[in-house]
């Protein structure tokens, strides 16, 4: 279809669009807004799609069947926005799983185990025929098959940057993922304050229910997460986060092992852990928190990978659809801001503005 075509159908749908809202009771108006906007898209798709729409540049530059035409009679260019939709899925749901395993390798989960093995092996743990012992010997033979330590510390480096590890050369490393992760976290955390102070102040959830924060800015955030962790994600990282996430599940449960437990004098998996962290390892590394955050964490990866954060969202459907994630951003700011690195967090408010580079007032 011609641009004069398309130019046509966009002056006179706009004319159409507001006859016709004007015409309908204010109640039943936001029913119809995001049709109306979904069915304008699909025209203006049509319009720049028809049977010669791909020889457009070739009628433009008179090289077409019929010479040059004139402007008014060239193909209209629609281009489709997809940046925001080129990710791989996959390796963003590796990226939630690796963020889960690093927590609990910062709780000093696999250094436990490593202690376990050498204490069973020199014969420095009272068992001998029990679950546990037998799943040490087990976990001694299938010790991670292809990825030790140190591809670990490599994984979280390029995913997260975080650790010391040598990245390798070429490789791209997310510099700016705890920036952005703590962003999201705050600009979620922000978006349902806002929320509640909209509904205080208008009386309840019913009048009136576009929140007062901002789905923007959780959008905003959300998708350049999304972005850095896609391409920063590709490689081993897929294949490391599922071996290493079995091995981790193997590890804890055999720290649950009623032998283990006994021969510690613990109640349960995370009471060896604690006692095996201060008696060999130099004390306990903050082990409540890091269960929080590995939970919350991995959810809220998981919800940006799934989400595409379209720009014409209709705000209720993103509150329904947002809120379960507003307790988990909640939570891990609250847990975050108990661990070492988190103890300068400023607040949700600063926070949200230094990510967003908004210079704060002297």
């Amino acid at each position: 279809m011609s641009f004069q075509t398309t130019e046509t159908i966009q002056r006179l749908w706009e004319t159409f669009l507001r006859d016709q809202l004007a015409a309908m009771p204010p109640a039943e108006r936001q029913k119809f807004e995001q049709p109306f906007e979904q069915r304008f898209s699909e025209l203006l798709k049509g319009a720049a799609n028809g049977e010669n729409s791909r020889d457009g540049f070739l009628d433009l530059v008179g090289l077409g069947d019929n010479g040059p035409p004139d402007f008014d009679k060239i193909a209209y260019p629609h281009i489709t926005p997809d940046f925001d939709d080129a990710v791989v899925p996959s390796q963003l749901h590796a990226a939630a799983e690796l963020y889960y395993i690093y927590q609990h390798e910062r709780m000093k989960i696999f250094e436990v185990v490593d202690t376990l093995l050498r204490l069973f092996r020199l014969g420095k743990m009272r068992i001998q025929r029990g679950p546990g012992a037998r799943g040490l010997y087990l976990l001694e033979k299938w010790q991670p098959l292809r990825y030790k330590r140190a591809d670990r510390m490599v994984a979280y480096r390029r995913a997260f940057n975080y650790g010391t590890a040598q990245a390798p050369a070429g490789a791209v490393v997310n510099r700016n993922f705890h920036r952005q992760m703590v962003g999201f976290m705050v600009s979620l955390g922000q978006y349902f304050r806002d929320l509640l102070i909209g509904e205080v102040i208008r009386g309840g959830q019913v009048i009136e229910q576009r929140p007062f924060g901002s789905v923007a800015t959780v959008q905003r955030i959300g998708l350049d997460l999304r972005y850095a962790l896609d391409r920063s994600t590709y490689g081993n990282i897929f294949s490391l986060a599922m071996e290493t996430g079995h091995h981790l599940k193997t590890v804890l449960q055999l720290l649950d092992a009623p032998d283990i437990k006994k021969a510690f004098d613990a109640n349960t998996k995370w009471d060896v852990v604690e006692i095996v962290s201060n008696r060999y390892l130099g004390g306990v590394a903050e082990p409540s928190q890091r269960a929080k955050m590995a939970e919350s964490g991995r959810r809220i990866l998981q919800f940006v990978a799934d989400n595409d954060f379209k720009t014409a969202t209709d705000p209720i459907l993103f509150q329904s659809v947002v809120r379960p994630m507003g307790a988990h951003a909640e939570a891990w700011v609250a847990a975050y801001r108990m661990t070492p690195e988190g103890r300068g967090f400023p607040g949700v408010t600063p926070a949200l503005q230094s990510v967003l580079g908004i210079r704060q007032a002297a």
